[in-house]
């Protein structure tokens, strides 16, 4: 039986602590001080969905907030985020259905959509660094990033070549960074090679070398229509439970030429940014998705978060898990609130 006169606290007894941690956040200049990871707007990529016409704005189900774009809007919102202070997009494309095959062809069409994006971005502000995001699900007509057998099997060594090409083509364009995301085996060092032999030695290669099958994609497969019509992407996209097969990717990649890494989802993976920045002296990049987006701006709409509050925290988490830059849909909103 407790007793309750002696869990009573005499007035004159005091706790003798030496180290007090609360003094460092007693104000807010004081946290300012001893804070000690920090946002910039130049932290921020936008992803851009671009889609074929003139004035054309599509509200992308399930992602609030976010459009597809016809080049000439792409070019405005492109300008308001470098005013904000986001120096970098990523382009990728929603191709009409009677434009797709099962080898991805129009991915290496000369004059295709993201050929004419890219060289406009970079005419209309050339310091503005552009990514091409070069994988062939949204091209081909099963939903794969890769090309396919009769079986259905997705041909590695066949996709290289399609994927070398469509690279070319986004260097050619005026793109600054190839960013392959299909996670075929080898393809770094094929652009990596492919490129040099072209005189796009200067262009860089991001690599998403560490992309998981994870169930966070759902939002974006909607933006591009290209979620697979058979199967799924286990074949070649790394299983979630594995921590070393993620580091032999970063190892592979690092050895055939990519000059950046990325990490793709971000917050159900900050584990494996922070092994691999330990790891790698490479600039590390970590992919906010669809799905972790949609996820904050569904609780907000619901009035269960505070969406800026939420959105900050996620990036800071990310920030200081070790990413150097961060690919976010809620980049300017970010930007924004970290000026």
């Amino acid at each position: 039986m407790i007793n309750e006169q002696k869990l009573q606290i005499s007035s004159l007894e005091t706790v003798e602590l030496t180290r007090r941690p609360r003094r460092n956040r007693k104000s807010a200049a004081i946290r300012e001080l001893v804070q000690e990871t920090r946002l910039h707007p130049s932290y921020f990529v936008s992803p851009l969905f671009l889609m074929d016409g003139e004035n054309k704005k599509h509200e992308i189900k399930g992602m609030p907030g976010v459009f597809r774009l016809s080049i000439d809007l792409a070019l405005k919102e492109c300008i308001e985020l470098y005013q904000v202070g986001v120096r970098g997009v990523d382009l990728f494309t929603l191709v009409a259905d009677d434009k797709k095959d099962a080898r991805g062809s129009e991915a290496i069409r000369v004059g295709n959509l993201l050929q004419r994006a890219t060289k406009a971005i970079k005419s209309e502000i050339p310091e503005l660094c552009v990514m091409v995001d070069v994988a062939l699900d949204p091209f081909t007509d099963h939903g794969h990033d890769g090309v396919i057998d009769n079986e259905g099997n997705i041909l590695n060594d066949e996709t290289l070549a399609v994927l070398g090409v469509m690279s070319a083509l986004a260097a050619d364009a005026g793109a600054d960074i190839i960013a392959p995301s299909d996670m075929m085996d080898g393809r770094v060092g094929y652009i990596r090679r492919l490129l040099d032999r072209h005189d796009f030695s200067h262009v860089s290669i991001l690599s998403y070398a560490v992309k998981y099958a994870s169930s966070f994609y759902g939002p974006f497969r909607n933006a591009l229509n290209s979620a697979p019509k058979f199967g799924d992407k286990k074949t070649y996209q790394m299983n979630p439970a594995n921590f070393r097969e993620a580091m032999l990717e970063c190892s592979l990649d690092e050895w055939e030429g990519a000059d950046m890494l990325m990490v793709k989802p971000a917050l159900p993976y900050l584990d494996i940014l922070t092994k691999i920045r330990e790891a790698s002296d490479l600039p590390l990049a970590a992919y906010h998705v669809s799905g972790e987006y949609a996820m904050i701006m569904a609780a907000a709409q619901n009035g269960w978060v505070d969406a800026d509050r939420v959105l900050m925290e996620s990036m800071l988490s990310i920030k200081r898990a070790g990413a150097n830059f961060i690919l976010t849909y809620g980049a300017k909103r970010a930007a924004e609130l970290s000026r």
